[in-house]
């Protein structure tokens, strides 16, 4: 009997493990996007989504892990099983749809033309005529830049790195460049370097192409996985998580969602 009542101690043990386990959630992300992702001088991810992708560990009882890629590199990474999911302010939209599933969306942010305040630009096709206009290759901004601006005589150069085309906008060689609001403010016009820069006109506006909001990004078959992390989203969205992690990155931006 007391050998039974051993094995049955050990079973229910082992089983308790199981339960509570931690699955490792592998995170894809381009770290070079500031406020959202970057490294600091300790060489530590630190932004937006690395604190949110943290909390929705915590919230779903996962253990977190980060794998580094381009951006435009992100859907074949993840489709090659490199990472489970995308973690990188990635816009849940039709096209990209159509290779991979995402979670339901997170938060929103607004895509914003950034230029010198003094040049008389608009974000439209007739106010950048003749100029050339930076975005991040593989990006919603691209898209929507190439679709309804480079037909009509603007210039739409992409780069790999946000900061590659900061760099080319204070040598000259760019006029502008379309950006996520939040990313555009701290990653460039909150910086000495933005001095005379600034946000022209109002966000540019394409559901179709710049989607419904942010979520993680998901192979198709990931159904389980999917379940999970939705559960896990509700709650720091609940909780006031999201709220206060975009109140320290984000202020004065709304960056709610509406329901699906």
């Amino acid at each position: 009997m007391k050998k039974r009542s051993l094995l049955w101690l050990a079973l229910g043990l082992f089983a308790a493990t199981q339960a509570t386990a931690q699955q490792t959630l592998r995170y894809g992300v381009e770290s070079q996007y500031p406020p959202f992702e970057s490294r600091n001088a300790q060489g530590e991810l630190e932004g937006f989504d690395i604190e949110l992708g943290n909390a929705i560990c915590q919230a779903g009882n996962f253990a977190c892990r980060w794998v580094e890629s381009s951006f435009d590199a992100l859907i074949p990474g993840l489709t090659a099983k490199k990472f489970d999911a995308i973690n990188s302010a990635m816009n849940i939209t039709e096209a990209r749809m159509k290779s991979i599933a995402f979670t339901q969306p997170i938060y929103r942010i607004p895509s914003m033309l950034v230029g010198k305040a003094d040049a008389g630009l608009q974000p439209n096709a007739a106010g950048l005529k003749g100029k050339n206009i930076g975005v991040l290759q593989g990006s919603i901004q691209e898209t929507y830049a190439k679709q309804h601006w480079e037909p009509h005589g603007v210039t739409v150069t992409s780069y790999q790195d946000q900061n590659q085309v900061y760099n080319d906008m204070l040598a000259g060689r760019l006029d502008g460049t379309l950006v996520m609001s939040a990313a555009g403010q701290s990653g460039f016009l909150n910086k000495p370097q933005g001095k005379g820069y600034a946000f022209i006109g109002k966000a540019v506006e394409d559901d179709k192409i710049l989607g419904s909001g942010i979520g993680f990004g998901l192979r198709k078959d990931d159904s389980q996985l999917k379940s999970e992390l939705d559960a896990a989203i509700v709650k720091v969205q609940q909780d006031g998580t999201l709220q206060k992690l975009a109140a320290k990155y984000f202020p004065g931006i709304d960056v709610s969602v509406s329901k699906p």
